[in-house]
């Protein structure tokens, strides 16, 4: 009795999460407008407290993506053995990514038409910061960096598609080798467990990292920096709800069955911590996690397709790029021809692979995307001040992407457990 009484007293994690996310946005709001600058606010709080254990937590969750992605893609390609059952899986996950990517891209440009985010905006009004965007490399030397040079390297810098690559080489051939390997492929067994359960312990500290993260980023966004761009900061919402509650639930529905209210209840703590940490690749861990635990989905599927997902499905990213453009033509009165909007739905489609999933890299991307319909780079500046709530925003429909996409491939290989799917209380935290 005393038990159960202590079981509804405690929120379990992910009303905890929640409680920190929204505690978290009231701080920093009362912080930027109620308490005055100073060392108390801005050194203690902001850039002492919050900075000190939100990106510790952070740093946490980083820490366990590489030797996480890499132990359990070679566990899941050592397991699946047959090498065109892993290619037809590769297969069906990059389709996947990229044919979301050019919806998401095309539904952002026809919302924003319909919006006309930059129509009527005097830019005088706006202040505008200094933009400094990095080259994207071509699409062939892009290719080639999938091929470590050298994988320790790769491992070290956290180089997710070559990690990828370089784990799948060793999963089958240890599963070519069988028995003859198996106390090789047992330590890299016995490891991956030990990184599940330090994911387990990490997480327990979630809802205090979520609070520090974002009380601090609301802390620096005033209400006044949204005024000028409300229109524009609409449309990208409205085109990232359509994207997540319509047409990812769309697909869900139609190629697996499962009820798209029950993959969002049980998804939306890891959509919280995306929205709180602004990167894919620190969800990696709990979303591997959570797809296997409440929906049934094997590790095999998602410790490859979540990686892939965090560095080549950036569909939140995107539907930004696209309403940006909308708006920049807009803003500076240039007109786009259809021509140009195809251009810029490749563009985009093309400049999502390899993309680092980490906190602003949507406005490197941009850049090109800018370029390669001559809008003026400089219009990005307009766009800096606002675009950390937007990132925050457009990241947790990148990841809700990615575990679509993984229960899709999933079902269709039979390996959803649907009695774990349909079940609310399975991997209920707390």
């Amino acid at each position: 009795m005393v038990s159960a009484m202590e079981n509804r007293k405690s929120p379990g994690l992910t009303t905890a999460i929640f409680i920190g996310l929204a505690l978290g946005a009231a701080a920093g709001i009362l912080l930027h407008y109620a308490v005055p600058e100073g060392k108390v606010r801005d050194v203690l709080l902001i850039d002492g407290i919050f900075y000190l254990i939100g990106n510790g937590f952070l740093r946490l969750m980083q820490m366990l993506v590489v030797p996480l992605v890499f132990c359990s893609l070679v566990c899941g390609s050592m397991s699946m053995g047959d090498t065109k059952k892993l290619g037809k899986i590769g297969v069906k996950t990059l389709g996947f990514y990229l044919a979301t990517t050019a919806l998401a891209i095309t539904a952002a440009i026809l919302t924003a038409q319909m919006i006309n985010p930059g129509a009527g905006l005097d830019l005088s009004a706006l202040e505008t910061a200094q933009v400094t965007i990095g080259e994207k490399e071509g699409l062939a030397d892009t290719l080639l960096a999938i091929i470590p040079v050298n994988p320790v390297r790769a491992l070290a810098d956290g180089d997710m598609l070559s990690i990828i690559l370089f784990a799948l080489i060793v999963g089958m051939i240890l599963a070519g080798l069988g028995e003859a390997v198996q106390t090789v492929g047992n330590l890299f067994s016995q490891f991956n467990d030990v990184m599940m359960q330090m994911t387990v312990m990490v997480m327990k500290l979630a809802p205090y990292g979520v609070f520090c993260l974002t009380a601090r980023t609301f802390s620096g966004i005033g209400f006044d920096a949204f005024l000028p761009l409300f229109k524009y900061m609409a449309g990208v919402m409205i085109a990232l709800a359509i994207q997540g509650l319509v047409v990812y639930m769309a697909i869900l529905k139609g190629f697996t069955g499962l009820s798209p209210v029950k993959f969002l209840k049980k998804f939306l703590p890891v959509m919280g911590f995306a929205f709180s940490t602004a990167t894919s690749n620190a969800t990696i861990p709990m979303s591997i996690d959570t797809l296997h635990r409440k929906m049934g989905v094997p590790r095999r599927i998602s410790s490859f397709t979540i990686p892939l997902g965090a560095t080549i499905n950036m569909d939140g990213t995107a539907i930004m790029q696209g309403v940006a453009v909308v708006f920049a033509s807009q803003a500076f009165g240039i007109h786009l021809s259809v021509a140009d909007y195809l251009t810029v739905i490749l563009t985009a489609t093309l400049a999502s692979v390899g993309t680092a999933g980490v906190p602003g890299v949507g406005l490197i991307t941009l850049s090109m995307v800018f370029a390669s319909v001559g809008l003026p780079v400089e219009a990005i500046a307009l766009i800096m001040g606002i675009d950390r709530i937007l990132d925050m925003s457009r990241t947790a429909v990148n990841i809700t992407g990615d575990a679509v996409c993984t229960t899709v491939v999933a079902f269709q290989d039979g390996g959803v457990d649907r009695a774990v799917f349909e079940n609310m209380e399975a991997g209920r935290d707390g």
